[in-house]
């Protein structure tokens, strides 16, 4: 069993950055891969980055590649979202998502989710 608790969202204008987390309980953290997902107001949940539990992978959606960059602290069982020149269209509820599927790019490949942090991003 996995807790995930999201924090470090946030209002900012365009242009600019925030470093979301996500702390996890569990002596089991570092055997999971962990995901990003984001959901718009009216929109399906989606992919944004993901890292394997070693923390040598990471792949990115196409809408979020240069300018995000996921990490992880196995030692802190913390997981990072860093956000630069963020965009009004970044603005969602984001989560992130514990599991072991290679599926790492679908909801359905995780097993644990948080319950989100709200990201708005001003024009």
């Amino acid at each position: 069993q996995v807790q995930l608790v999201e924090s470090g969202g946030g209002l900012v204008q365009a242009g600019g950055s925030l470093r979301l987390s996500c702390a996890a309980s569990g002596r089991t953290f570092s055997s999971y891969h962990m995901g990003w997902f984001r959901q718009a107001p009216g929109k399906e949940r989606e992919f944004a980055a993901y890292i394997s539990w070693s923390g040598d992978s990471a792949y990115y959606a196409d809408s979020v590649k240069g300018r995000f960059t996921i990490s992880r602290d196995n030692a802190k069982n913390t997981v990072y979202l860093q956000m630069n020149s963020l965009k009004p269209e970044d603005t969602a509820i984001y989560y992130c998502a514990a599991g072991k599927s290679s599926r790492y790019f679908q909801v359905g490949g995780y097993n644990y989710w948080g319950q989100g942090t709200q990201v708005t991003v001003s024009s």
